[in-house]
């Protein structure tokens, strides 16, 4: 909604410009009238609309044409004021002050416009016989209103109405020629309607209703007030109402009926809660709210997100099959201008063996692009109307921002749920069935994915100690002398060699000792492909001798080439390796214990720690059951000690 707006008055001298503007002021007929009134400012909280509203006046006899022009150009709406006892001055309208103004304005932004017939206290007729034809035939005139300046008559109005035709205007909704809503009011509307139909079976029920009359105008409807609107859909339209509940065009109708009536401000109020500027369009400041993200800070979707995506998700999977067909995802998205996910998806998490969306990967696909890229993912939470439903000030309100991972190495823990491992490898080393074999795909499922579809990720889920995590693997593409930030920013590193190919972990080799020798990220090589011939690598030394003189776990075994899915069990070490950074200590006893062993015992050291803490708690506590449990819970811990 605009700011403010700025009212100009033209017309014929004499036929009582100023003195509206005067009697508007001053709330009386003004004894002596000036050849033009000064520019007032009317604050907004005297004015209906509680919008500032600057009030022009023109004068012949004081301004030049280019004034006029100026003028013409600032205004947010024209009022030509014409004379209800002078014909001339009616005249005027279309044969001078219509013409000018529409030759000062662009064809696709004109100004509305206004007819103020002004002196009505002089004639017992009205001048509305003669002022309709014209309406008729300029679009542009948004009303007529006939007033006196003299009897304070419709004063008042005249300039609410004139706020209105700025700030509720008529245009953009309704062509009053066709006598229908324009095209992208029904687009616009029809948005609002599927995201307001919660349940998604085509109609607005009761609650429904009630929810988008509390959301819009915050109050609900009363259940006589509800059937008197049904009622008034059902005499005028067949199939408006279905199921005792609203349909889409009954809900469209009722908005025709509204702007046919003059409220038009009842459909702009809806239009505005959903997101839409005048033209329309739904804002930058709906779509993109601000978000403050600290550098080294990741972000995540809350609990709040989570739930409102399921409540979409089983909104739309119609045939209760916990997966998306493409049909159902078509029509999840229709309150999208755009389709937001192509077909590298449903390489990128699970699908089902139709290959259609599961509820995991739907969740994962969310998550990931909150990882990547929070700004799309506000934009798709605004389409889908996220802030609304959940009564948010901003979908912003859907995201988490980690803290800094500097602060997560110091305090020896995380609340982050979102792991990010880069994988590395040269070309045919096995990086890209690495990622589908997380996502369940042995190497018969991969073939068939096509090379236009491939994809660069693939995210899924992990369980560290009965905690789920998200662990998002990016390949890396093998350009050794030069790797981006964001290549070498991670939890976790993968090293990925053929041992088929000779010369394939000399690349491996190579990125390590150039990037992560000294880094805090820890790494993991991958001996890919196991179920082949092991060949002897050209490099100086062994995968194996590598990792033992760099202190890395030995290189893990691994192969997709599997009758079944792959195992999960390397993608558990490396979220469990992310999760813990801290534990990537340098093992110094003779056993020279691996990175993930020392993680795991970290990880049973605090557990321990926590049910320590719990138990002193207990024993602290008078209550005689306490005393009768105590025993128990001493020899539970015992034995976990023992494990």
């Amino acid at each position: 909604m605009r700011k403010d707006v700025r009212i100009l008055l033209v017309g014929e001298p004499k036929v009582g410009k100023t003195s509206l503007i005067m009697s508007l002021v001053s709330e009386e007929f003004p004894d002596e009238v000036p050849l033009r009134a000064e520019e007032i400012t009317i604050p907004a909280d005297v004015t209906p609309e509680r919008v500032p509203t600057h009030i022009v006046d023109y004068s012949e006899a004081e301004q030049s044409d280019e004034q006029l022009y100026q003028e013409i150009s600032k205004a947010n709406v024209i009022c030509i004021v014409y004379s209800v006892n002078n014909k001339k001055s009616i005249e005027k309208v279309t044969s001078h002050w219509i013409p000018l103004i529409n030759d000062r304005t662009d064809k696709d932004s004109r100004v509305p416009l206004i007819l103020v017939g002004n002196k009505s206290d002089l004639v017992e007729h009205s001048s509305m016989e003669t002022i309709l034809p014209i309406m008729n035939q300029y679009q542009d005139i948004e009303t007529c209103v006939e007033c006196s300046a003299k009897n304070l008559k419709n004063i008042s109005e005249l300039f609410y109405y004139a706020q209105k035709a700025v700030l509720h205007p008529t245009g953009p909704l309704y062509c009053p020629e066709e006598k229908e809503l324009k095209p992208s009011c029904i687009k616009a509307l029809t948005r609002i309607f599927k995201i307001s139909d919660l349940d998604n079976d085509g109609i607005l029920n009761d609650s429904e209703l009630n929810f988008f009359q509390r959301t819009c105008f915050n109050t609900p409807l009363a259940p006589q007030a509800l059937e008197d609107v049904k009622n008034v859909v059902r005499r005028n339209m067949m199939d408006g109402v279905k199921d005792n509940g609203l349909t889409l065009k009954g809900f469209l109708f009722l908005h025709t009926l509204f702007i046919q009536r003059g409220r038009h401000e009842t459909t702009w109020t809806v239009l505005r809660r959903f997101g839409y500027d005048d033209d329309l369009e739904l804002t930058q400041e709906y779509l993109f709210p601000m978000i403050k993200i600290p550098p080294d800070c990741t972000t995540e979707l809350n609990h709040n997100a989570y739930l409102f995506l399921q409540s979409v998700f089983d909104k739309h999977d119609k045939d209760r099959d916990c997966a998306l067909s493409p049909e159902e995802v078509k029509d999840l998205f229709k309150v999208f201008p755009y389709m937001p996910w192509g077909p590298d998806v449903n390489n990128t998490v699970c699908t089902n063996e139709q290959g259609w969306l599961t509820y995991q990967g739907y969740l994962s696909q969310w998550t990931l692009t909150t990882y990547l890229d929070v700004q799309r993912s506000l934009e798709y939470l605004g389409y889908l109307g996220y802030s609304i439903i959940y009564e948010q000030e901003s979908q912003a309100a859907a995201i988490t921002v980690t803290r800094n991972k500097r602060i997560d190495l110091q305090k020896k823990q995380t609340q982050r749920s979102v792991f990010r491992c880069n994988v590395l490898g040269a070309r045919g080393s096995g990086k890209s069935g690495f990622l589908q074999a997380f996502l369940g795909r042995n190497l018969q499922r991969q073939r068939r994915i096509r090379e236009e579809h491939k994809s660069f990720y693939a995210i899924s889920t992990t369980y560290v100690y009965g905690q789920e995590k998200y662990l998002l693997l990016h390949e890396v593409m093998p350009d050794f002398d030069f790797l981006t930030e964001t290549d070498l920013s991670c939890d976790v590193v993968c090293l990925v060699y053929d041992i088929n190919n000779p010369r394939s972990f000399e690349y491996c080799a190579k990125v390590y000792k150039q990037y992560f020798i000294d880094s805090k990220t820890p790494c993991v090589v991958i001996a890919a492909k196991s179920d082949l011939h092991e060949v002897r690598q050209h490099y100086s030394l062994s995968p194996h001798d590598f990792c033992r003189k760099h202190k890395l776990h030995p290189p893990q075994p691994f192969t997709c080439s599997t009758n079944e899915a792959p195992s999960k069990d390397i993608y558990t070490r490396l979220t469990t390796m992310a999760m813990y950074p801290h534990a990537r200590l340098r093992c110094m006893c003779a056993c020279n214990r691996c990175t993930y062993c020392l993680c795991q015992n970290l990880l049973k050291l605090e557990l321990l720690r926590s049910i320590k803490a719990q138990l002193r708690t207990v024993v602290f506590n008078r209550c005689s059951h306490t005393r009768l449990w105590l025993p128990l819970v001493l020899f539970l811990l015992h034995v976990f000690t023992l494990c």
